[in-house]
């Protein structure tokens, strides 16, 4: 099969870079501060207030059947002890990202939502039993690691479509179709967006290398990307008629060294809070 479309240049995509939406100034310093205490409840709550949007997704979430305790939360601040600055930080990040692009008419945003926090969630599940310090990171490099192809169906929308359905008609993995008809990939793109943004440079590595990190590296939360992504393809959590799981770097895997019960924990983890921090995202 071949197409007429022109691969993507690299001043076009540079400028389709520099055209995207700039995220909530919350969501980047939340992002900055990733790994770091300096950012406080008090400081937190104050933040979110200002932006009405990601003050009415925290305040919906913390007031969910999953964790509301029988009673109406009607502050931020309230909301971050209800929930723990650890998830308001996670949520806000995902809320605000989810909240920045416009649609693209052809490219389902709910399904790509739905698997971006499903692997967001199974990172943070993964993280925590692999006893990592970095489970907030690892959230928000789960959340994020496909953010190329929504960029890439937001600027480049006919293109993309085509390398969709360039996918569709050779049965192939995403980013195979995206660099048959595009010349480059989503994990490629997601790394430049990354670097635009100015994100650690391990948030970088773990985006741009997602599906194919370096079998040697261990551990790394570019392995946790890699795994977790695999995950949540396997759970089903988009509900995409599509789906299909990538392939796993076997090293990895085996360096996570996750039993039975281990997977059934990290499984459990994901999918309990799934449905209710998508309802609160997205809605």
């Amino acid at each position: 099969m071949s197409t007429a479309l022109q691969p993507i240049t690299h001043d076009e995509l540079l400028k389709g870079l520099r055209d995207l939406p700039p995220l909530p100034s919350v969501v980047l310093e939340l992002i900055e501060s990733l790994g770091r205490e300096e950012l406080g409840a008090t400081q937190l709550a104050t933040q979110i207030s200002q932006d009405q949007a990601l003050a009415a997704k925290t305040l919906r979430l913390a007031n969910s059947s999953f964790y509301g305790r029988g009673r109406q939360v009607g502050a931020v601040a309230e909301a971050i002890g209800v929930l723990g600055l650890r998830t308001v930080r996670s949520v806000v990040t995902a809320a605000g990202l989810a909240g920045s692009f416009r649609r693209s008419p052809g490219f389902d945003h709910e399904v790509f939502w739905r698997h971006s926090i499903g692997s967001a969630l199974c990172a943070q599940a993964l993280a925590g039993e692999l006893r990592r310090e970095d489970a907030d990171l690892a959230f928000t490099v789960g959340l994020l690691h496909d953010v190329g192809q929504l960029a890439l169906a937001c600027s480049f929308a006919p293109a993309y479509a085509e390398a969709q359905r360039w996918r569709r008609d050779q049965d192939c993995a995403a980013g195979e179709a995206e660099r048959a008809v595009l010349g480059v990939d989503h994990a490629e793109v997601g790394g430049l967006i990354a670097s635009h943004w100015n994100f650690a440079p391990a948030i970088v590595a773990a985006i741009r290398e997602h599906h194919a990190p370096p079998a040697a590296a261990g551990l790394t939360l570019t392995s946790i990307a890699h795994v977790a992504d695999a995950i949540a393809h396997a759970l089903g959590l988009a509900g995409d008629a599509d789906e299909a799981v990538p392939t796993l770097v076997p090293s990895l895997w085996a360096a996570c060294g996750l039993d039975d019960a281990a997977c059934m924990r990290v499984f459990a983890h994901a999918e309990a809070q799934f449905e209710t921090v998508c309802e609160a995202i997205l809605h």
